[in-house]
């Protein structure tokens, strides 16, 4: 589904059934360097299930155009745009995974009457990433590229879950940081989306107004947001509920059937 968004073309996919804005909604917001296809399984489920479904790509991202956005406050002001464009004016829950649990975090707090439930995949605060990578990111992002696919999956030989039986986890995950990135001109795209994740200071602050039912769910193995950063988020979200897989940060892809089981109690679907 193709919107313009302050002035901008942005796609959002809708799972394979036209948008009805009179549906539940649902948003999907991705992490760093990933666009909406991590969400494909989630946001088909949804949408065939009586959901109106927005799997998202960011600004400067996948199939969206327009410049990228230069802070958290601002991409989740965004998301609040994108649906005013698709004619959704009531209550949405928003789902984001890494860098998109801080965007979809903000935007809760930002208008917390229109957030009906808040799920967090992956996250942490703060999420601060080292210098060591953002430097590489800066200098060689295709070798910063597979330093953080090596630290996304809970082993080297992560059982073929998503897309199927004979996908190649890791592979796939490369692939596509890699098109993201080289779809992008602008701008180092990598460093670009970790520089937001590392310079966010608002999330405890944004905790403190959130009025939605919040869920942390989180990868035991996790190597890139480990479980214990989202300790002190956890706390402050109102009557948060923490839930553990055994996998690593790549949820979507490495226990697509027990995420998918988590959401379905954290959006009560």
């Amino acid at each position: 589904m193709k919107l313009i968004v302050n002035g901008f073309e942005a796609f959002a996919y809708t799972g394979g059934k036209p948008l009805d804005p009179a549906l539940p909604a649902i948003v999907f917001i991705h992490g760093a360097l990933n666009d909406h296809s991590v969400w494909t399984l989630l946001a088909r489920w949804f949408a065939h299930r009586g959901h109106a479904v927005l799997a998202v790509d960011l600004p400067g991202h996948g199939r969206s155009a327009g410049p990228v956005l230069n802070s958290i406050a601002d991409l989740a002001d965004w998301v609040w745009a994108l649906l005013d464009a698709a004619g959704v004016p009531q209550k949405a829950a928003l789902v984001g995974h890494s860098m998109g649990s801080l965007i979809a975090l903000e935007a809760a707090a930002r208008q917390p009457a229109r957030a009906s439930h808040l799920a967090l995949l992956a996250t942490a605060y703060p999420m601060k990433v080292s210098e060591a990578l953002l430097n590489t990111a800066a200098a060689q992002p295709d070798k910063a590229i597979a330093m953080v696919n090596q630290f996304s999956f809970s082993s080297w030989a992560s059982k073929p879950s998503y897309p199927g039986p004979g996908a190649w986890l890791q592979g796939g995950e490369m692939a596509l940081k890699r098109r993201i990135q080289g779809r992008q001109t602008e701008v180092n795209l990598f460093e670009h989306d970790f520089r937001l994740c590392d310079a966010y200071s608002g999330g405890l602050e944004a905790a403190a107004k959130v009025k939605a039912p919040s869920t942390l769910i989180l990868g035991a193995r996790d190597q890139m947001t480990a479980p214990k950063q989202s300790k002190t988020l956890a706390e402050a979200l109102p009557s948060a509920k923490t839930v553990m897989l055994p996998a690593g940060h790549s949820l979507m892809s490495e226990v697509p059937d027990a995420l998918l089981a988590a959401l379905r109690v954290a959006l009560k679907a």
